[in-house]
C-alpha cells in the first residue's frame, strides 16, 4: 500500500461537509407560507490545512391548506463562505444578522440588514474586555427582544493602571503571578464576564453583580430584556478542566442590569443549557451530579418563572428498557421548543445510535421522531440542529452515508414525521454496517450493577464471494463516558475504503445505556472495559466468518488509547498491531499533570475532594489499573501519536510507554505534534495520523 493511495482515500472521505448549526425564518404571504432554512457547514480543506465554514439557504413552500405539509423545495442558494466569523446570530423579528469577526488581530461586531452592513464596532479598540469567547462551554450571542441590545461572554480585561502603596505598578508586580484557566481546549480562558452592547449608542458595558467565586457563561436574555439568565461555574478553591465534563459544580443565576444576582437552582449540582420557552414562561435546563463520572445521564428540569417552582421533566434513566428512551447525555440545541411551548425536542445517545426525541410537558411522555427503530434504518445518527416554527432541521448520517440535511414538522399526536431531504450527500459508500448487542459472560457480570449488556458497530468493506478474509481493526472510543454511534466517521470510512473491517465498541460505561452502565465502570477501569472490548471482538469473529481472526489490530485515543495498550499487553498473542493517540499509560504519574485530577481518583474507585493529598493506597490502585504494568508482555508493534499541548493527558504518558518498549527492543514509533492538544484535531494532524496509522496496520497485519 503506497502513501499516495492512503492520502488519496483520506482526501476522499474527509472532504464531506457537515452542518453545524441552522436557523429557520417563516414568512406569511397571500395563499402560501414560506420557510427559509439557513444552515452553516464545516468542511476540511487539506490544501489549506484548515476547516472552512460556509452557509447555504433553502426556501420551502408549504401547502396552502396545510402549512405543515411541504409542497416545494426550491433549489438552494449558492454557498457563502463565513470563515473569519467567531460568532453569529439572527435576530428573531427583523432577521438582522450579528457577526463577531476576527480580522488583523481585532475583533469586530458587525450588524447586517437587508441593505448591507448597518453597524460595525471594533470591540478590541473599545478596550472594555478581552477576547470574546466562542467555545461551546461559555460562549453565546443573544439578541434582546427589542433587538437593540446584544449579549455575549468575553475574558475580563486585566487592570493595568493600579498603583501599589509604594508607587510600584501592580501590573509589574504581578506580571508573573500564575493565572488559572479552564483546562484542555480552554487555555487562556480564565475570568469570563457578561457583556452587553447597546446598538443605538454603540456602547459596550460589562455586567456587574456576578458572585466573585463564579465564572459566568451560556447567557441569554430574560423576558423584558432587563435581566439575563446565565450558568455560573464555581471556580474556588481552583478550576478543574471543563471540556467533556458535565460534573462541574455550577448553578443557574438571574442577573439584572443593575447588578442584583439571584441563584435559581439548588446547591452542589451541575447545570447547563438554559433554554427559554417561546412565551417566556418557562426555563428548562440540564442538571447532573458533581464529581463522580466525568460525563453522565442528566435530568431535564423546568423552572416556572411565574411561580418560581422547579420540577423534573425528564429524570435520570438508570436502566433503560429495550428499545426505549435511555436518558439525556448531550447538550440541548439553542432552539429546542415547539411553538406552543408544550414540547421539547433534543438528540441523545440510545445504545449504539444517536436518536431524536420529543418530550411532551403535559404527559412527560418521550417519543422517538426518527426512523432508527425500523428494521432497516437508513441513518444511525439523528442530530437536531434547531426547531423553530415547529420545523425541525436535523443532520443525519450513518457509517456509509456522509452527513445529510433533513427537515420535518413536529407531528400531531399519534402521527409520524414526514421527513424531507434538503441536501443529499455527494455520494454514499458500499460498506456494510450492522449493530451488535453483546452480553458479558457470567463471570464478567458486575455484581453491583448486574445484568448490563453493551454493544458495537461493525463496518465492513464490500467483499465479493470467495475472496480472502478481511483484517479487523478494533476502534475504541475515549471518554470513557462517551459513545460511538452508527454515524459517519472519517477514520472508519477511510479504513473500510482501504479494505479493513472496523469494529467500534461501546463497552459498559459508554453513554446511551443508562446511568447504571456508566457507574459500573467506576473502580473497574483496566479490567471490566478491557474484557468488554475483548468479548465484543470474539462475538464479532464468531458471528461473521468473513473476518480474519489472524489479522487483528486495535486503535483508539485517550481512554481508547488506554484500552488499546491494555489489550496488547493483556492479550499479547491476540493482536498484531496497535495505534494509540494521547493514551493514558500510567494513571499514577498522570495525577499531578492532568486538568481533571478528580477523574483520576474517581476512575479507580476513590472519592475526590479538593483538598485531596495523594496516598500510597491511591497511587498503588492507579498504577495497578494502568497499561504500563503490562508493558513487558507487549509483543505487537505500537504506534503512538502525541499532542505536545495536551492538558488532559500529558504527552509524557505516551513517552513513558515509548521508553519502556524501546528498552526491550519492541517495535514502537512515536509521532509528536507540537501545536496540537488532546483531541489531535488540527486538519493536518488528522491527515498525518490517518496516513501513519494505515501504513502501520498494513505493515504489521
Amino acid at each position: 500500500m503506497e502513501p499516495g493511495q492512503v492520502t488519496g482515500v483520506y482526501g476522499e472521505v474527509s472532504r464531506f461537509p457537515a452542518p453545524v448549526s441552522a436557523h429557520v425564518r417563516e414568512e406569511q404571504r397571500p395563499e402560501l407560507r414560506t420557510y427559509t432554512v439557513t444552515a452553516e457547514w464545516s468542511q476540511s480543506d487539506l490544501v489549506r490545512g484548515s476547516r472552512l465554514r460556509y452557509s447555504q439557504q433553502w426556501t420551502l413552500i408549504t401547502d396552502g391548506n396545510d402549512h405543515k405539509s411541504i409542497r416545494t423545495v426550491l433549489p438552494p442558494a449558492p454557498c457563502v463562505p463565513v470563515s473569519g466569523e467567531v460568532l453569529s446570530g439572527l435576530s428573531p423579528i427583523q432577521g438582522l444578522r450579528a457577526v463577531i469577526r476576527e480580522t488583523s488581530g481585532h475583533q469586530l461586531l458587525e450588524i447586517w440588514d437587508r441593505h448591507g452592513l448597518s453597524k460595525c464596532l471594533n470591540l478590541t479598540a473599545l478596550n472594555k474586555h478581552g477576547r470574546v469567547y466562542d467555545d461551546a462551554q461559555f460562549g453565546c450571542l443573544s439578541w434582546s427582544e427589542c433587538e437593540n441590545k446584544l449579549l455575549y461572554v468575553a475574558e475580563k480585561i486585566k487592570n493595568t493602571s493600579i498603583e501599589t502603596h509604594d508607587g510600584e505598578s501592580a501590573c509589574r508586580k504581578d506580571r508573573s503571578v500564575y493565572c488559572e484557566d479552564w483546562g484542555e481546549s480552554l487555555t487562556n480562558k480564565s475570568v469570563p464576564v457578561i457583556c452587553v452592547v447597546n446598538l443605538q449608542s454603540g456602547s459596550v458595558s460589562v455586567l456587574q453583580g456576578v458572585p466573585r467565586d463564579v465564572s459566568p457563561g451560556q447567557a441569554l436574555w430574560a423576558p423584558g430584556s432587563l435581566s439575563v439568565f446565565l450558568v455560573g461555574w464555581y471556580h474556588e478553591p481552583f478550576r478543574l478542566g471543563l471540556r467533556f465534563c458535565s460534573n462541574r459544580r455550577s448553578a443557574l443565576f438571574k442577573l439584572d442590569l443593575g447588578g442584583n444576582c439571584e441563584c435559581l437552582s439548588g446547591d452542589n449540582l451541575s447545570v447547563s443549557c438554559p433554554r427559554l420557552s417561546p412565551d417566556g414562561s418557562t426555563l428548562i435546563y440540564l442538571q447532573g451530579r458533581v464529581f463522580g463520572p466525568h460525563n453522565q445521564c442528566l435530568s431535564l428540569q423546568q423552572l416556572d418563572l411565574r411561580s418560581g417552582r422547579t420540577s423534573t421533566l425528564l429524570d435520570v434513566v438508570n436502566t433503560p428498557q429495550p428499545g426505549e428512551f435511555a436518558g439525556v447525555y448531550e447538550a440541548l440545541p439553542p432552539c429546542c421548543w415547539s411553538a406552543d411551548g408544550q414540547r421539547v425536542v433534543f438528540s441523545s445517545a440510545r445504545r449504539n445510535w444517536k436518536d431524536l426525541f420529543m418530550v411532551d410537558r403535559r404527559s412527560n411522555k418521550v417519543t422517538s421522531l426518527s426512523d432508527s427503530l425500523c428494521d432497516l434504518p437508513a441513518y444511525g445518527s439523528w442530530k437536531l440542529l434547531t426547531v423553530q416554527k415547529d420545523l425541525m432541521v436535523v443532520c443525519c448520517s450513518s457509517p456509509n452515508t456522509p452527513p445529510t440535511l433533513r427537515v420535518g414538522f413536529l407531528p400531531s399526536a399519534g402521527e409520524a414525521v414526514t421527513w424531507q431531504t434538503l441536501q443529499q450527500p455527494m455520494m454514499t459508500f458500499d460498506f456494510h454496517w450492522t449493530v451488535l448487542d453483546v452480553t458479558p459472560p457470567p463471570e464478567e457480570d458486575n455484581t453491583h450493577y448486574s445484568g448490563l449488556d453493551f454493544g458495537a458497530v461493525l463496518v465492513k468493506p464490500f467483499r465479493p464471494p470467495n475472496e480472502a478474509e478481511i483484517p479487523l481493526v478494533v476502534f475504541i472510543h475515549g471518554g470513557p463516558h462517551s459513545q460511538f454511534p452508527a454515524e459517519w466517521n472519517c477514520t472508519t470510512a477511510g479504513l473500510a475504503k482501504l479494505g479493513f473491517a472496523v469494529l467500534m465498541v461501546n463497552y459498559r460505561g459508554s453513554t446511551g445505556f443508562g446511568q447504571d452502565s456508566i457507574l459500573s465502570l467506576i473502580g473497574q477501569i483496566g479490567s471490566q472495559d478491557v474484557k468488554d472490548v475483548q468479548t465484543a471482538v470474539l462475538t464479532a469473529l464468531q458471528r461473521d466468518i468473513a473476518l480474519d481472526p489472524g489479522r487483528l489490530a486495535v486503535i483508539g485515543g485517550s481512554h481508547g488509547g488506554f484500552l488499546s495498550c491494555h489489550l496488547v499487553g493483556q492479550y499479547p498473542e491476540f493482536y498484531r498491531a496497535c495505534a494509540a493517540r494521547n493514551p493514558v499509560i500510567n494513571a499514577a504519574t498522570l495525577l499531578g499533570t492532568s486538568d481533571i485530577v478528580d477523574w483520576r481518583y474517581t476512575s479507580v474507585g476513590f472519592q475526590y475532594s479538593y483538598d485531596q493529598i495523594p496516598t500510597a493506597e491511591a497511587l498503588a490502585a492507579m498504577l495497578e489499573k494502568s497499561p504500563i504494568t503490562h508493558a513487558a508482555q507487549i509483543k505487537a508493534p505500537v504506534l503512538l501519536m502525541l499532542g505536545a499541548r495536551d492538558r488532559r493527558v500529558s504527552p509524557h504518558q505516551g513517552l513513558e510507554l515509548y521508553k519502556a518498549l524501546k528498552s526491550r527492543a519492541s517495535p514502537v514509533r512515536l509521532l509528536w505534534f507540537p501545536e496540537d492538544g488532546h483531541s489531535l484535531s488540527r486538519v493536518d494532524t488528522q491527515a498525518d495520523c490517518f496516513l501513519n496509522t494505515v501504513l502501520w496496520l498494513h505493515q504489521h497485519l
